[in-house]
C-alpha cells in the first residue's frame, strides 16, 4: 500500500522526470550517432592520422568513467574556460552539459557499432563503387552505410538503453532526471525511502524492458530478411 501511495502522490514529479530522462537520453544518442559515424569512418577510413585521431577518442572515452568525464565537463571545463567568459548557464546549464557528456561517452561505442557494421559489409561493395568512379566518402555514403545500417541497428538501440540508464549518473550536476528526482522526494520522505527507490527501479526497468523487446524483434526481422 504504501509503494503504491508513494507513487501516486509523487506521480506529476515522476512524470516531469521521466520526460526529462527521455530528452537527455534521445538528444545524447541523437548527437553520439553523429560523432560514431564520423569516428567510425575515422577508424576504417585507411588514413592514419584519421585512424590515430579516433583510436585516442575512443581509447580515451572507454577507459573513462562516465562520471569522472562529467565532472571534467561540467566543473573542469567551465573552470578552465571562465576567464574567456565561458559558463554553462548561458547555454542551457547542467541540461547542456549533461547532453555533452552522455553524447561524447556513448559516441566512443557508437563508433565501434558503425565500425563493425562498415565491416561486415563485403569488400566487393566498396570495390565495385570506387571502380564506379565514386570517392571513398560518397561510397560510404551511399553504398555501404545503407548495407550496413541494419545489421547495426540493434546495437544502437542496446546503446540507447545504456545511454537512458547513464542518465542516472548525471544526476550528480543537479539535472531532475528520475534519479535525482528518486533523491529528493526520498530526502523528504525517509521512511519511504525503499517505497521510493522501487518506484524510481520500476520506471526505469519498464522502459528499458520495451527497448529491448523491440531491440530483439528488429534483431529477428533482420535475421529473417536475410534468411
Amino acid at each position: 500500500m504504501e509503494f503504491v501511495n508513494t507513487l501516486i502522490k509523487n506521480l506529476p514529479t515522476f512524470g516531469e522526470a521521466l520526460i526529462m530522462t527521455l530528452e537527455l537520453a534521445a538528444v545524447s544518442i541523437l548527437l553520439a550517432l553523429v560523432l560514431g559515424i564520423i569516428f567510425g569512418l575515422f577508424t576504417v577510413s585507411g588514413f592514419k592520422v584519421l585512424e590515430f585521431i579516433s583510436a585516442i577518442y575512443i581509447d580515451i572515452i572507454r577507459g573513462t568513467p562516465l562520471l569522472v568525464q562529467t565532472f571534467i565537463i561540467y566543473y573542469g571545463l567551465a573552470q578552465s574556460l571562465k576567464p574567456w567568459g565561458f559558463s554553462w548557464s548561458d547555454i542551457g546549464g547542467p541540461f547542456t552539459a549533461g547532453v555533452v557528456a552522455l553524447s561524447l561517452n556513448a559516441g566512443a561505442y557508437m563508433a565501434e557499432i558503425i565500425r563493425g557494421g562498415i565491416q561486415s559489409v563485403d569488400k566487393g561493395q566498396m570495390e565495385a563503387a570506387r571502380s564506379l568512379g565514386l570517392p571513398y566518402f560518397k561510397a560510404m555514403r551511399r553504398v555501404i552505410l545503407p548495407q550496413a545500417f541494419l545489421t547495426m541497428l540493434p546495437s544502437m538501440i542496446n546503446q540507447f538503453i545504456i545511454t537512458l540508464k547513464d542518465t542516472s549518473l548525471i544526476s550528480i550536476i543537479g539535472i531532475r532526471e528520475l534519479t535525482q528526482n528518486g533523491k529528493i522526494i526520498a530526502a523528504n520522505a525517509a521512511s519511504m525511502v525503499m517505497s521510493v527507490w522501487l518506484v524510481v527501479a520500476l520506471f526505469y526497468l519498464v522502459i528499458c524492458t520495451i527497448l529491448a523487446k523491440f531491440a530483439k524483434i528488429v534483431e529477428r526481422k533482420i535475421a529473417y530478411g536475410r534468411k
